[in-house]
């Protein structure tokens, strides 16, 4: 913990630290966000919550939770939205419950204006391409979005 950057310590979430990245020379960026990880379900899931200052990215935290509380239905529901954004036509049952276990979350990112996206993985490969994971948004009402793929 740094005085510039303080850590938000959250019973729940863990301890989220100032996200940043050193590169090969040495060179230290700083992300505009805070990261840490939490174990829900027996997995471990990345945080991003957007923000410069603790007390910015700390604003997000009862909303995490909040995500974090519905994932239980919100899993289903991420699956399904992905199958359904990337099929020609009315997806099969055998489909979503394919996906429904094939891609799993790995990643809960919150940002500023209320939105939160869940980064899913292809754990099985036959989904998407190396290198390309689908990802949810949810509204700040918690309703879903829009799906995307993300490299």
């Amino acid at each position: 913990m740094s005085d510039e950057h303080p850590t938000i310590d959250d019973p729940e979430l863990g301890t989220l630290s100032r996200a940043t990245t050193e590169l090969s020379d040495g060179t230290v960026l700083t992300h505009d966000w805070y990261a840490g990880t939490v174990t829900v379900d027996e997995v471990e899931l990345e945080l991003m919550l957007e923000g410069t200052t603790a007390d910015e990215a700390g604003g997000l935290v009862p909303h995490v939770r909040e995500t974090i509380a519905a994932l239980p239905a919100l899993r289903r529901l991420a699956s399904d939205a992905v199958v359904t954004a990337f099929s020609t036509g009315t997806p099969e049952q055998a489909d979503l419950d394919a996906a429904a276990s094939d891609l799993t979350l790995e990643t809960i990112e919150a940002s500023a204006d209320g939105t939160v996206v869940l980064h899913l993985i292809d754990t099985c490969g036959e989904h998407f391409p190396e290198g390309y994971w689908p990802a949810v948004h949810l509204g700040a009402d918690g309703q879903i979005t829009q799906v995307t793929v993300e490299s």
